[in-house]
């Protein structure tokens, strides 16, 4: 499986990591609702589990993907700042390039 992480997503992402409270936790990336051909996606801090696998990034953040699932295979994390600031989670590879 692949993941990608923006360069502004893996600072926040980072920080949020580096907190006492999240020692010994990864990101993790979910698929909150599936329709059609695309899914939306939400974010947790978590550990994984027998029915995860735990991706590496170019950024250096391991994130836990739910294994087998197509939707979480090839996942973009980015981070904006404008018009809003948050996360943006989608699959390029499965045709979904941002909410509609």
């Amino acid at each position: 499986m692949k993941c990608k992480i923006s360069k502004n997503a893996a600072k926040v992402i980072q920080s949020e990591l580096a907190k006492p409270e999240n020692e010994g936790k990864m990101l993790r990336i979910y698929v909150t609702h599936a329709h059609g051909d695309h899914a939306h996606y939400g974010m947790a801090i978590d550990v994984p589990s027998d029915r995860d696998e735990v991706v590496s990034t170019d950024k250096g953040i391991d994130v836990i993907l739910e294994k087998d699932n197509a939707f979480l295979d090839g996942v973009r994390i980015d981070y904006f700042y404008v018009p809003e600031e948050g996360f943006a989670v989608t699959n390029p590879s499965m045709g979904n390039h941002g909410d509609h």
